[in-house]
């Protein structure tokens, strides 16, 4: 019988680590269905059905999940993350693009706006209500249950704002190219390149100090809102 003294706890502690690796990626997954649900109803409010006529007016996360950037990437993040490996910092996740067509809105500009910050705005929202869902928890004194809110804030969080970045095809690259009058034709060729650009823009520590106090200060706000 092995000595427990002397036997490495390593695989337990990534064993942990994968656990919540999994947890986050359900909460994750909650969160991007929301993000999308709200690029897709805000696009059918604005004049364009075409994320309705798709069926992504909807809160089935099957929808929404996209099997590259919702399904294969996460989950290998987790795994590497679990593992110590450095490669899981490289990779991003998303989920399936909601289709607009911009000719059908009724205002191009102000609604192409309008669609992208609603992702993030959602998100945002969600970070309230589940902030306030964790204080509802702590009052009941599970405190599981108030862990697994204030990741679902967190996450929500890094999503409103890590989707804020002006990276095509990320909505604050929309607010952008609204804001300066970019053609479509040109942002569609930017946009050709956005996915290299942003795997390279999220190594500058600058980006992700930003992205850092960005989630700070507000998931600060918000636990001085509800008391705790």
């Amino acid at each position: 019988m092995a000595n427990p003294q002397l036997t490495p706890n390593i695989p337990d502690m990534n064993m942990n680590s994968l656990i919540e690796g999994l947890l986050g990626y359900v909460c994750l997954v909650i969160a991007l269905t929301f993000h999308e649900f709200a690029h897709a109803w805000a696009a059918w409010k604005c004049g364009d059905d075409t994320s309705r006529l798709q069926g992504r007016v909807s809160l089935n996360p099957i929808v929404h999940m996209d099997l590259l950037g919702t399904v294969i990437l996460p989950l290998m993040m987790i795994f590497l993350s679990s593992s110590g490996s450095g490669l899981a910092k490289y990779l991003i996740g998303w989920g399936k693009p909601v289709p607009v067509n911009p000719y059908n809105l009724n205002n191009r500009r102000r609604d192409d706006t309008l669609i992208a910050l609603a992702g993030p705005a959602i998100n945002l929202a969600l970070a309230v209500v589940t902030m306030g869902i964790a204080k509802v928890f702590s009052i009941l004194k599970l405190d599981s249950m108030v862990e697994v809110m204030f990741l679902m804030t967190v996450l929500n969080l890094v999503l409103c704002f890590f989707n804020l970045l002006p990276v095509p095809p990320l909505d604050g690259s929309h607010v952008i190219k609204n804001a300066i009058g970019m053609s479509e034709e040109l942002y569609m060729r930017l946009s050709q390149f956005g996915f290299f650009a942003l795997i390279l823009i999220i190594q500058i520590p600058a980006v992700r100090g930003l992205l850092s106090a960005c989630r700070d200060v507000t998931l600060t706000v918000l636990v001085k809102l509800y008391g705790f």
